[in-house]
């Protein structure tokens, strides 16, 4: 069976009420899922629900809506699930409001839980043969901070929700012109204040 229809069959079985097919699209986008809520969610929202808890939480939403919605191909599907985790950070940022401030609250994953970022950080970090998964994923994670919010937004569009060049252009407003010479830009300063590669913009 072809991954696309493989795809399609679990989406079809998921919105028949199958958990198993649901927890199997889920889990081929863990990774990702988790890179892109620690990324975006900061660290005082971090340390009140935590990356996981984020996650299991918008995954629900998905398990309530997935019926609703007709995803022609694995692109679109993890668009809209990243998108339900976006949504998430937001609703819970909101939800905490003016809440005192998370001081020094520890926010790092444990060993396992980085192991399963360092893979929806793939495309961006060649992991240590020397460095613990949690030394490697700090690594990442500092890199990316020094960033400026557009060009951490690029590489995570691209990188780690996997959108080509023109849902990118299409979800910012700018070209595929003007994206893939952004993200050339983005990678290539990452690329720097990691001291390593990033692999190319293609």
């Amino acid at each position: 069976m072809q991954p696309s229809e493989k795809h399609r069959q679990l989406v079809s079985e998921a919105s028949r009420g199958s958990e198993r097919a649901l927890e199997e699209l889920l889990e081929q986008n863990l990774p990702g899922l988790l890179a892109f809520v620690r990324a975006h969610a900061g660290r005082n929202l971090l340390a009140r629900d935590g990356s996981m808890d984020l996650v299991q939480s918008a995954c629900r939403e998905v398990l309530q809506d997935i019926g609703r919605h007709d995803y022609r191909d694995e692109a679109g599907f993890r668009h809209w699930l990243f998108l339900a985790a976006e949504r998430k950070i937001v609703d819970r940022a909101r939800y905490h409001g003016r809440a005192k401030r998370a001081g020094d609250a520890d926010v790092s994953p444990s060993e396992a839980e980085a192991q399963s970022l360092l893979q929806g950080y793939a495309g961006l970090v060649t992991p240590s043969r020397h460095a613990a998964a949690r030394e490697d994923l700090a690594r990442a994670e500092a890199a990316l901070a020094m960033l400026s919010e557009e060009h951490r937004e690029i590489i995570l569009l691209s990188r780690v929700v996997g959108l080509s060049h023109a849902q990118i252009a299409e979800r910012t407003g700018k070209s595929e012109v003007a994206v893939r010479s952004l993200l050339h830009r983005a990678l290539a300063k990452m690329a720097a204040e990691m001291g390593t590669e990033t692999g190319n913009e293609g």
